[in-house]
């Protein structure tokens, strides 16, 4: 299993309509083969920036969500609202302290 950190950056004005269309689409995103854990975040600091966490089981889980019909719509979506280009790594969790 490993992490998949998605950093987004959004016009101020253009906040709401993202966390209304990730209130649509979280269970979906979170029901996906191999998707095991989602999180979203905003920063404390710069409203205007919010992370995804996912958990995924396989590489090849998160690629056939990528490739998803789901993941398309979503993105050309999101995609509009971008103030910055978005980031993503995909980690290997070391520890978890609980």
């Amino acid at each position: 299993m490993f992490v998949r950190i998605v950093k987004l950056s959004f016009h101020e004005e253009n906040i709401p309509a993202f966390l209304e269309n990730f209130e649509l689409n979280k269970n979906k995103i979170r029901n996906a083969t191999g998707n095991r854990f989602l999180e979203l975040y905003q920063d404390k600091n710069n409203k205007s920036i919010f992370f995804t966490y996912s958990y995924w089981e396989t590489e090849v889980d998160l690629e056939n969500y990528r490739n998803s019909e789901l993941f398309n719509e979503i993105w050309s979506f999101t995609k509009k609202l971008f103030n910055d280009k978005p980031e993503a790594w995909s980690v290997d969790k070391l520890a978890s302290l609980v």
